[in-house]
């Protein structure tokens, strides 16, 4: 369900765009805001860092739109995403009745994003894991031309702070193989920290893709570089979370590993979806 912010202008309903399949999307359209950049931030039970995250990525980019996705976070993460609303016409909020995963939750706000006009649409972590002085120059790579710009962790330059060794085990070592099943130059494609030109987003056609944990990530790398999309790497330092628990499982570091080797399997049969 979509609740209409306190505060925002007009709000009124719009035709999906041909590539939505789902038909589920309740547009948000704004008279006062139809383009330029937005940053889709999905939350769920980011109380404790929900008030200084969208201030700091407004002040890197003070033109853009932030759309938080808040999937009825318990700890009252909406109702302080709504009073960010009141102060600010261009801090949006889409609330989601219920918890279906951080891919599900970016498939809404990209949706969401597309249809307002969007020409370039970030999705960055709300925990202050991605750092907000980054995001200039991914949009800058997606203005240059690209269609895609990864923040990368594991391109020369980035880096990650405050994990253990084990977790940095099982992050680079998910990444090469990645990597290597489906023969991509790309070292980090599980992250979320990434800018998209709006046509490139669309052909990718995220709705369609079935996985719910960081395997979303890798297919939606794997379907650009597929469809000839230029890719840039921007490298940064990958900060442990400042407040609140990691939505890290195995049960999603399992599914990516099957979803992978079918993913690979796809592109021998010819049966990928371009």
């Amino acid at each position: 369900m979509v609740r209409r912010c306190p505060g925002a202008p007009p709000i009124c309903q719009t035709p999906l765009p041909s590539n939505d399949e789902r038909g589920l999307l309740p547009a948000l359209r704004s008279s006062a805001i139809e383009a330029g950049t937005w940053v889709v931030l999905p939350t769920y039970n980011e109380r404790d860092n929900i008030g200084t995250i969208v201030p700091a990525i407004r002040a890197a980019l003070p033109d853009a739109v932030v759309l938080i996705v808040d999937d009825g976070s318990p700890d009252g993460t909406g109702a302080i995403a709504d009073g960010l609303t009141a102060a600010d016409p261009l801090i949006r909020v889409l609330h989601r009745d219920v918890k279906e995963g951080l891919a599900r939750a970016y498939v809404a706000g990209f949706d969401v994003a597309l249809v307002a006009g969007a020409t370039c649409v970030v999705q960055m972590d709300a925990d202050w894991s991605h750092p907000p002085s980054v995001l200039p120059e991914l949009v800058g790579r997606i203005e240059g031309g690209a269609g895609l710009a990864l923040g990368s962790r594991y391109a020369r330059g980035g880096g990650t702070e405050g994990w253990p060794l084990t977790r940095r085990i099982i992050s680079r070592g998910g990444n090469l193989y990645s990597q290597l099943i489906l023969w991509l130059p790309y070292p980090d494609l599980t992250g979320g920290f990434r800018a998209w030109r709006a046509e490139t987003l669309r052909a990718v056609r995220p709705a369609t893709i079935d996985a719910t944990g960081y395997v979303f990530m890798i297919e939606l790398v794997f379907r650009a570089h597929r469809l000839g999309a230029q890719i840039a790497q921007v490298p940064f330092v990958f900060t442990e979370r400042r407040a609140g628990a990691s939505k890290m499982s195995s049960g999603i570091f399992f599914e990516a590993f099957r979803h992978v080797l079918l993913l690979r399997a796809r592109r021998i049969l010819g049966r990928d979806r371009r």
